[in-house]
């Protein structure tokens, strides 16, 4: 999964109405074409040019373009770095790698740690609400707690006023994460759909809606990643007051708001695993560096042993065709000389 991008996902609304002036010109012949031949399918061109104008509008979908929570998080990091800088208090002491000991972290985007991971996706998520548009007022009803809570207590009228902090929103994401048991990968996975959504949706994520969106994502998420995914009915016994038709009805819309593209290329993946752990350097969120064992070093030497013979093999065969031509080239030209 994700390792393959499809070039038949439609463009966002957003895409089609940015792009439709600049392409309008463009396409009139395209379309004359079309018409003529009885063929109203959209050339595989047209889309590519519509991608490559409108870059900046989907992160979700290009690795090229940089993700929002990243963006929205660099002027708060900017604000604690100099305050870190003039006070010379809360600096983390960074360890550092020597002859006689290697620090290592065993976070890799391959196989990233599950604990690390849902703490930088909260605090991305964190960033989204804190620093949202607030020209955005749109709350779509699917993802508005109130109607549809969450829980069976009621919900205060400034229920949509006050910020959630990052320790809450953590609580709420390792909950679901580790009742349904849920990996670290389809962590990533869910902040990749959350920012399609905002960004296909054309809607903001606020303290009103924030929990049902995250959880659509989770649910959305854990089904695509996960070969054993989680039923919904499994999500009402972790959320008690929840209903098995409420939880169809997010899946649902949640799905018809992506336009149903669940598909995230390997690049796409890879680029928000790295922006998170540019997220938890920037607020002195560090992975846990562990000394380099015996163990472990062995392992590495057997890898990259198998790796090098591997190249090895590859190298001596581009040799051997090279020799040979070699070879070929002198026994033509040294009857030549000879004569």
């Amino acid at each position: 999964m994700g390792s393959t991008t499809s070039c038949c996902v439609s463009a966002s609304p957003k895409f089609r109405r940015n792009a439709h002036s600049r392409l309008e010109s463009d396409q009139q012949e395209s379309d004359l074409s079309r018409e003529e031949t009885g063929c109203n399918l959209q050339h595989i061109s047209d889309r590519e040019n519509i991608d490559e104008l409108n870059i900046e509008y989907n992160p979700s979908d290009h690795p090229k373009a940089s993700t929002i929570f990243l963006s929205k998080s660099q002027n708060e990091v900017q604000d604690k770095r100099k305050t870190l800088f003039i006070n010379n208090h809360g600096a983390v002491r960074r360890k550092y790698s020597s002859c006689s000991t290697i620090f290592l972290d065993e976070n890799t985007v391959s196989r990233p740690s599950l604990k690390y991971t849902i703490r930088c996706v909260a605090l991305a998520i964190y960033y989204h609400i804190k620093n949202r548009d607030t020209n955005v007022g749109m709350l779509l009803e699917i993802f508005d707690e109130k109607l549809h809570p969450l829980s069976k207590s009621e919900v205060p009228l400034d229920y949509n006023q006050h910020d959630p902090d990052q320790k809450q929103i953590y609580r709420f994401v390792r909950t679901l994460f580790s009742a349904a048991q849920l990996t670290a990968e389809c962590a990533i996975v869910t902040l990749v759909y959350l920012e399609r959504l905002l960004t296909y949706a054309e809607i903001d994520i606020c303290p009103g809606n924030w929990k049902r969106i995250v959880l659509g994502a989770i649910l959305l998420a854990s089904k695509v990643w996960d070969d054993q995914a989680v039923w919904n009915v499994d999500y009402c016994q972790i959320l008690k007051d929840i209903t098995v038709e409420d939880m169809n009805e997010l899946e649902r819309q949640f799905l018809e708001l992506l336009q149903f593209n669940i598909n995230v290329p390997s690049s796409v993946y890879a680029k928000y695993y790295f922006d998170l752990r540019s997220l938890s350097e920037s607020n002195n969120l560090s992975f846990p560096l562990e000394p380099l064992s015996r163990e472990k070093a062995q392992k590495l030497e057997a890898i990259s042993r198998l790796c090098d013979d591997k190249y090895k093999d590859i190298r001596r065969a581009a040799r051997k065709r090279s020799a040979s031509m070699d070879n070929l080239c002198r026994r033509r030209w040294v009857p030549a000389i000879l004569s």
